[in-house]
């Protein structure tokens, strides 16, 4: 990801600086999203990314004076994001005990292929599926990184300045949680089989 701020988005930024109500809605559209996809992946509750999310936007055009329009609008969102979901779970010691499946039901944040295969189609939905019930058993530090790495393609740079660790803890972290992930996932497929004994499988 480039470290200027796309020109499209310094555009809008400048307008809805300026006061113009539709750069404003449009601004708030562009932000709302990408903080409650955030919040969610970090919270794993739909009911707790709301209220982050909301907040988070809230708080994003109170100090909107305030942002570098020469930097990339998302890090900074992500960090405001971040530190009000922090702020929540030890106010309120949320449970991450939903899966993300409500969210998915709703649709993929990807956009639909009408020409896709059902079969094909159902069957990436249910990998996706696996994937983020995986996601939300890595630990927070790890899944964090995940995130905003593979789903928000931010530069290890742009992570370190939202988490506020150096690139190279990013980068190991990086790798521990990918590592885990693929453990998860191992051995969701191929699940411990216990035996009357207790152990698993046949001795």
């Amino acid at each position: 990801m480039s470290a200027e701020i796309p020109s499209a988005d310094r555009a809008l930024l400048t307008q809805a600086r300026d006061g113009e109500r539709a750069a404003r809605e449009q601004l708030a559209r562009r932000v709302g999203r990408s903080a409650y996809v955030f919040a969610l992946q970090i919270t794993g509750t739909p009911e707790a990314a709301h209220d982050v999310a909301q907040d988070g936007v809230l708080r994003f055009f109170q100090h909107l004076d305030r942002f570098d329009a020469s930097r990339p609008i998302d890090p900074w969102l992500y960090q405001i994001v971040r530190n009000r979901a922090r702020d929540l779970m030890r106010r309120e010691r949320v449970r991450r005990h939903e899966s993300l499946d409500a969210w998915l039901e709703q649709g993929h944040p990807e956009a639909a292929d009408p020409s896709a295969d059902p079969a094909a189609d159902a069957e990436r939905h249910d990998l996706q599926r696996r994937i983020w019930r995986a996601i939300s058993q890595l630990p927070e530090a790890h899944r964090e990184i995940f995130v905003l790495r593979d789903y928000h393609d931010l530069s290890y740079r742009e992570i370190a300045e939202v988490l506020g660790i150096p690139q190279g803890t990013v980068m190991s972290r990086l790798h521990a949680a990918r590592k885990g992930l693929r453990e998860i996932l191992t051995n969701d497929e191929n699940p411990v089989v216990e035996g009357p004994s207790g152990r698993g499988g046949d001795q």
